[in-house]
């Protein structure tokens, strides 16, 4: 089966269907009504009295005609770049979309070029990626946070497991979550670290958020430049060096799930990949410091 959208627009409470906005498109590229009616296979009379009827209904001079031809007004240009713009977003994407959390679209990329597929991917905070797999713009929407998927029942694939390392610039010793007390912290909103913040509120442990930032990767800038801040970050992400520290006193209580929804399960592009994930992917999850599930 074959689909494809066409779409009508409300100018001015009056509805212009995509035929007008067909027409309209060709008059500005031929600068000629003839010329579009005859491509269009109408007559010329037939495509006036449309752009006229159109004209009358919005209340805007959409094309003016001189000796030199017909352009469109400022209006009319106007109402067809948003035409234009909007029919791009319909356009069904050439390669597979993947987005999703810092982490976890991290990890597909890594799956994807092993795999060898072709495919755009976005890194952005779970909220975001959902918004645009709620708007169809998405084939495989991977979320850092297991929650989200639950909240929403989402039919998930478990790709993997992570947990949280306490990150830190300085020399002291974290031997004990009493250690923790009074520090000051990096947060990455809408991210797992909310399994640490719970796990030392539950403990009575009294810390405090200085900053909030989305990105797990400017956190960690952040903290490697100042020796007083710490966060908490995924362990895959976490890269042991001379600048920072890490301990996993929180890794029990921050294990999590990562996990990928297919926005069109039936897709027989991506089967082949989701078959590596499920196989010989997990090697390459496993060396990308995942557990794997």
């Amino acid at each position: 089966m074959k689909l494809n959208p066409k779409l009508s627009l409300m100018v001015n409470d009056t509805t212009l269907s995509y035929k007008f906005f067909e027409a309209l498109e060709i008059v500005y590229q031929t600068k000629s009504q003839r010329e579009a009616a005859r491509i269009l296979g109408v007559s010329h009379a037939v495509l006036n009295r449309r752009i006229k009827d159109s004209e009358n209904k919005s209340g805007l001079t959409l094309v003016t005609t001189t000796g030199a031809g017909s352009k469109l007004t400022y209006d009319g240009l106007k109402i067809l770049k948003h035409y234009q713009y909007l029919m791009k977003r319909l356009e069904k994407n050439k390669i597979p979309v993947i987005c999703g959390g810092y982490i976890s679209a991290g990890l597909l990329e890594n799956l994807a070029a092993d795999y060898g597929l072709d495919c755009v991917i976005y890194q952005t905070d779970d909220e975001s990626a959902l918004d645009l797999y709620d708007k169809g713009m998405v084939d495989i929407l991977v979320l850092d946070d297991p929650v989200k998927a639950f909240m929403r029942d989402l039919d998930f694939i478990p790709l993997a497991r992570d947990h949280f390392v306490l990150v830190t610039s300085s020399d002291e010793e974290i031997n004990d979550v009493n250690d923790l007390e009074g520090k000051e912290y990096v947060e990455v909103s809408g991210s797992v670290q909310r399994l640490a913040w719970n796990t030392l509120d539950n403990m009575g442990v009294d810390y405090k958020i200085v900053k909030v930032l989305k990105s797990p990767f400017e956190a960690l800038k952040i903290v490697k430049r100042n020796e007083n801040l710490y966060t908490f970050l995924n362990n895959s992400l976490f890269n042991d060096s001379s600048l920072v520290k890490g301990s996993d006193l929180l890794k029990e209580d921050t294990n999590h799930l990562l996990t990928m929804v297919l926005f069109n399960p039936d897709n027989r592009y991506l089967s082949g990949f989701i078959d590596f994930i499920n196989g010989r992917g997990r090697k390459v999850i496993k060396n990308l410091g995942f557990r794997s599930i």
